[in-house]
């Protein structure tokens, strides 16, 4: 965009003339749409909201500064629903070399209790966060490794840096341990009083199949229900067919009736099931109100990988069945540059942009459009956050003007408004974490 744009876009009062604006995200105005579901509107935005939104040539500007798009594409800004910010960027100096998931598991613990301390879990937690809101991200939930007394360590930093990003970033974190702990002495007692402290009213755990897993997950619906708080789980992440903890979640949210939201992150083996179990599985889930998060580009580098041979199968759960079964369903970051997943910045159109092809999300394309915004939005208890009168002005600006040039190129030139004022911010060079991935003499 052009020095003239920005200038425009740090007035008070100022248009938006000719945007092309996808009509999920306009709130049920009524507007022409083209093949791809796209409006061409025009708005107004006044003191960082916006005042009006009417389709193309249809408001009356007067004398309003203005910038014409000639149809170019404005997204809302992006919720990204699943992260891991404490684990971010600690490949270079701790490596997954068989690139697996048990791998993951084994180099992520190694590092954990060699390095995570206060200060390096902040600085890195502060990079990805920068990364996150130059790309256009307004709200990240994260999961925070509670093992071992990280939880004492993790819980006040991320409770710090939520106050340094709070008006540009809404954070949310849950703790993150196996759901087996729910019964080592003190652990949650544990977790109970880090959450009171520096939390969320979130409360999570890794499902998978243990022999007392009914007990557990009974466990720890019993403290979020008496304490108030949503549920997060990482589910069934494995390409076992037999991993079948997201059914027993749905089965023990209906007979509890929890009162609360549950968003089930992964879920891959629900697509390597057989076809009548996947079904019932899904109707669970569908009765039991679940929101479910899907992490393509993890999944995919994860999943199905064994040396010297292509993988057969993508990673990735069943969300089209999901979605057709009315569940809730998103896609998010995951994980960046650690153990678990070796690439990745926070940048939410990259994720949609990889998430469209991997699991096929443009048939039609307007029908997944609000899975990297209003889906986890709602998920997170947030609002929807569409182009829509009386919303704060939060959104980005493309030069693509339909969705193949939206999912072509990155974008790196997109501008990223926030409360109406265009934002200076840029991605960090690597070079400010030379020190904490070992890289500085």
């Amino acid at each position: 965009m052009s020095a003239g744009f920005l200038a425009i876009a740090k007035a008070p009062l100022w248009a938006l003339v000719s945007a092309r604006v996808l009509a999920a995200h306009l709130g049920g105005l009524q507007a022409p749409t083209d093949r791809d579901g796209f409006a061409q509107v025009d708005l107004i935005v006044d003191q960082g909201r916006i005042a009006a939104v009417a389709p193309r040539g249809t408001l009356d500007l007067g004398d309003t500064p203005r910038l014409a798009l000639g149809g170019r594409i404005v997204w809302p800004a992006f919720v990204d629903a699943h992260t891991h910010l404490d684990k971010g960027h600690i490949w270079p100096r701790m490596p997954n070399p068989a690139r697996d998931f048990e791998g993951a598991l084994t180099t992520v613990k190694q590092d954990r209790e060699a390095n995570w301390s206060a200060e390096d879990v902040a600085a890195r937690m502060e990079f990805s966060l920068r990364a996150a809101y130059a790309h256009g991200t307004r709200a990240i939930r994260t999961h925070l490794d509670s093992v071992g007394g990280q939880a004492r360590i993790s819980f006040p930093v991320f409770a710090q840096a939520r106050e340094r990003w709070r008006g540009k970033i809404d954070l949310q974190a849950s703790p993150l341990f196996g759901v087996d702990f729910a019964f080592e002495p003190g652990h949650l007692q544990e977790i109970e009083a880090m959450i009171d402290a520096h939390g969320s009213k979130l409360l999570g755990a890794v499902t998978f199949m243990i022999p007392n897993l009914r007990r557990s997950l009974d466990a720890l619906f019993a403290l979020a229900e008496r304490k108030q708080w949503d549920l997060d789980f990482h589910v069934d992440e494995s390409a076992d067919p037999a991993a079948r903890s997201l059914a027993m979640i749905a089965q023990t949210a209906i007979e509890r009736r929890f009162p609360g939201k549950i968003l089930v992150g992964h879920c891959c083996s629900l697509a390597l099931q057989e076809d009548d179990e996947r079904r019932r599985t899904i109707e669970l889930v569908a009765k039991a109100n679940l929101h479910v998060v899907s992490l393509p580009m993890c999944n995919m580098f994860l999943q199905d990988r064994h040396a010297g041979r292509t993988p057969r199968w993508r990673g990735v759960t069943a969300l089209h069945e999901l979605k057709s079964a009315g569940v809730k369903v998103m896609i998010a970051s995951d994980n960046t540059r650690d153990p678990f997943y070796a690439y990745g910045d926070l940048d939410m159109l990259e994720v949609l942009r990889e998430g469209v092809r991997i699991l096929h999300l443009d048939d039609p394309f307007a029908d997944w459009a609000q899975v990297v915004g209003a889906s986890p939005a709602r998920a997170m208890g947030l609002d929807a956050a569409d182009i829509v009168a009386g919303a704060g002005a939060d959104f980005v600006l493309t030069d693509a003007r339909d969705f193949t040039e939206l999912l072509s190129r990155p974008h790196s030139d997109r501008v990223v408004l926030r409360e109406g004022r265009a934002i200076s911010a840029e991605p960090p060079r690597y070079a400010a974490l030379d020190r904490w991935e070992g890289l500085s003499s």
